[in-house]
């Protein structure tokens, strides 16, 4: 437990400190914000600073800094390095830059944020990509939730639970449609905040729980060995599993949203950063909690098992500790979550395609060209996801490698941004190197993809660290001269 409170005063103090040196390195300033300079009543849109965040943090946060801090704690303590080195030095930072970025760029989607810095063919490869990985948000955040509310209706309904499972699969993707095509402000900015009240709630309450309890956990002090029972390499599977609690490419996707209702650029740190640290914060928890579950003999006192999947964990640890109204707020909060954050991905995809393709967004019938085509590739997605017995899994495993690669890109691009503004470049192109050997790493060890030994893909993985270095040295030095 020292260990956790130790890791959250070091993310409070990541935002004073660190955050507040990345925001003068960026300089924000009075100009005009494109809510204002572009605003339509549906996209760009101004709205108070205190629903923006709400808004930031819950369309991040999914299932992603619950689901897999529990499966990242598997690990170890090393499990808390991560989160708290990734999320303020990487994450945070990462969320800020691409945020205001977009801001500085007329709201645009990250595509073209990626093609004015980093070619017009990578453009096209990220659109391409954004998109895909966009729709398996959607997609995978549709069943997840589904899965949890016919657990928690099925006693009220005589049907079998796939039949539960199905309708709540049917109501949400209605609601995604509308909510995708509805002006920001009528949905999302009147009903995200009191889902984000749910969500920070139960990591609250939970976190006050441990505190109260204070449990015997292991420690930093303990030493970094691996104490996963499947075997999988710390590095890089620790940084694919934990992302949205550390760093996570699908939120450079969803800055932009929020980029387009910013009144001043003065709240892009409370906004993009602060939401980031939020969210590390509820990783922390949870990687605490499962901690607890795995390691401290919490499992056996709730009669659950040590391979107890993430999902039911959140279930078991909320009903068990919490009471029933809170294992509801706190289930509820959790299903609110994923849910969010799929529509948003979403509507992102729609303005992504729209934007591509010089479609305006202000008339519903516009909008309608782009949102039917793409609720039927994903409804292909969804169909394939219930269909298949491992088909959540098979999509869950690319879409967390497509996550962080798309982290990579990113972090690219600030890094090219930074650079031509003659400004710190240091504090992306570390995160930027490091991303780029996580991902490719995982690559070639993955029994997934190459399969490679080990010390063989480690040593691949260390090639394109090299290849990376030098390609940025020399392309630095042709700019510079």
């Amino acid at each position: 437990m020292i260990t956790f409170v130790v890791s959250m005063i070091a993310l409070v103090l990541g935002y004073f400190v660190y955050g507040k040196f990345v925001e003068r390195i960026f300089g924000p300033d009075n100009r005009p914000t494109p809510a204002i300079t572009k605003a339509d009543g549906v996209d760009f849109v101004v709205l108070p600073s205190w629903k923006i965040f709400m808004i930031q943090f819950l369309n991040i946060a999914g299932t992603g800094p619950i689901f897999g801090a529990i499966m990242g704690a598997k690990f170890g303590p090393s499990a808390y390095l991560w989160i708290v080195f990734g999320c303020i030095f990487a994450g945070a930072m990462h969320d800020f830059m691409s945020g205001m970025l977009s801001v500085r760029h007329g709201g645009v989607g990250l595509p073209e944020l990626v093609g004015k810095y980093l070619g017009g063919r990578t453009k096209t490869i990220m659109l391409i990509f954004t998109i895909l990985l966009l729709i398996m948000v959607g997609a995978v955040f549709v069943y997840s939730p589904a899965i949890i509310l016919s657990g928690m209706t099925e006693d009220f309904v005589h049907w079998d639970p796939m039949t539960v499972t199905l309708a709540w699969c049917g109501v949400i993707f209605v609601y995604y449609v509308v909510a995708t095509l509805m002006p920001i402000d009528k949905i999302i900015g009147k009903i995200y905040p009191l889902f984000a009240f749910s969500l920070l709630f139960m990591a609250i309450a939970l976190g006050v729980y441990l505190l109260v309890k204070w449990p015997s956990l292991p420690e930093l002090t303990d030493g970094l060995a691996n104490m996963n029972p499947n075997g999988d390499a710390i590095f890089p599977a620790l940084f694919i599993t934990i992302a949205c609690g550390a760093i996570s490419g699908f939120h450079a996707t969803q800055s932009p949203l929020m980029a387009r209702c910013l009144k001043s650029e003065s709240y892009g740190r409370p906004v993009f950063y602060g939401a980031m640290i939020t969210e590390g914060a509820v990783a922390l928890i949870w990687a605490t909690i499962s901690m607890y579950f795995f390691y401290g003999g919490a499992a056996e006192q709730l009669g659950a098992a040590l391979n107890t999947p993430a999902p039911q964990v959140v279930t078991i640890v909320s009903n068990g500790w919490l009471g029933t109204i809170g294992g509801i707020l706190a289930l509820l909060g959790v299903v609110a979550a994923p849910i969010t954050s799929g529509d948003t991905a979403l509507r992102s995809a729609r303005l992504i395609i729209a934007e591509f393709l010089h479609i305006e967004q202000q008339s519903i019938p516009k909008r309608l060209y782009v949102c039917v085509p793409l609720m039927l590739v994903t409804l292909g997605f969804l169909w394939f996801n219930i269909s298949d017995e491992d088909g959540f899994n098979v999509i869950w495993q690319y879409f967390g490698w497509a996550n962080q690669t798309l982290s990579v890109f990113t972090l690219w691009t600030i890094t090219v941004y930074l650079v031509q503004q003659k400004k710190k470049y240091v504090i992306s192109l570390i995160p930027a190197l490091f991303m780029t050997t996580v991902c490719a790493s995982f690559l070639f060890v993955s029994p997934k993809a190459l399969g490679l030994n080990l010390t063989l893909g480690y040593l691949l993985g260390a090639v394109v660290f090299v290849i990376s270095l030098i390609w940025f040295v020399l392309w630095y030095r042709k700019v510079m001269r």
